[in-house]
């Protein structure tokens, strides 16, 4: 039987002051023209950070799970393969990676591909000049996936050997043990990790603004620098994304205790 972890029984006060003080800002948003006028603003990006994340997470998780299952592999050019991939992507920082890709890395493809389709005599598939939003989505992606696959790695490790033998022993081909055996265990020890990196992800989104993607951060930026209220308008958007990272927390954390609770039974 797992032990349930004392915070679980605290009373939450600190999510009766965070509700407190999030809907008496609210008020103060919606009851104010100036702070009314740029919430309404900032609105229209809510949806491009949120699919920016959605997609670009999603990928990444696909992505990162085929690095940690390359990394566990027998062959070695697999392995190396996937180690120098996450090492490469770890250590360089995000924005770095979101230049790169956007001005370097998209453009160079596209480039190549329409190359190779033209000597095939084809005509060219893609533009040099797909939007920016892409570029961004496919620059998170590849720097998450890295993070996320030795997430993945630690979870698959936790699995205990002899379940996988006892399941080879059963007749189980390679895939079942891993679908039924194997992930299942492996999700419950990866799912607080992957959680916290989804909330990341949100925040990280922001950076897409560097790219001009009208996002919140970037409408923000706009409408600052258009009416000069400064203060009026990051204090918007500091709270538009702290509501979004504070409920997606509570939502993955009420997922986690359930979870948690199942295993006790």
């Amino acid at each position: 039987m797992v032990p349930t972890p004392p915070q679980d029984k605290d009373f939450p006060w600190w999510l009766v002051i965070i509700a407190m003080t999030g809907l008496y800002l609210f008020w103060q948003v919606l009851s104010a023209e100036t702070y009314a006028l740029v919430l309404r603003t900032l609105a229209k990006g809510i949806w491009i950070t949120v699919m920016v994340t959605i997609v670009a997470y999603s990928l990444a998780c696909l992505l990162g799970l085929g690095l940690a299952l390359a990394q566990l592999s027998g062959s070695l050019i697999l392995r190396q393969a996937a180690r120098l991939y996450v090492e490469v992507m770890r250590g360089i920082p995000i924005i770095v990676l979101l230049l790169y890709v956007a001005f370097v890395l998209a453009p160079a493809t596209v480039e190549a591909l329409n190359w190779v389709l033209a000597k095939l005599g084809r005509d060219p598939i893609l533009s040099r000049d797909f939007p920016l939003l892409w570029r961004a989505v496919i620059a998170l992606t590849l720097a998450y996936a890295s993070f996320l696959s030795e997430i993945f790695r630690a979870g698959l490790l936790s699995v205990d050997k002899g379940q996988i033998e006892a399941g080879e022993a059963l007749g189980l081909n390679r895939w079942h043990r891993f679908r039924f055996i194997v992930f299942p265990q492996a999700f419950k020890v990866i799912l607080p990790p992957l959680g916290n990196d989804f909330v990341a992800m949100v925040k990280d989104s922001s950076l897409v603004s560097v790219l001009g993607v009208s996002d919140i951060t970037q409408l923000g930026k706009v409408t600052a620098a258009g009416n000069f209220r400064y203060l009026e308008t990051y204090n918007v958007v500091a709270l538009i994304y702290l509501t979004i990272t504070i409920g997606l927390s509570l939502f993955l954390r009420n997922i986690e205790q359930r979870l948690r609770q199942r295993t006790e039974r």
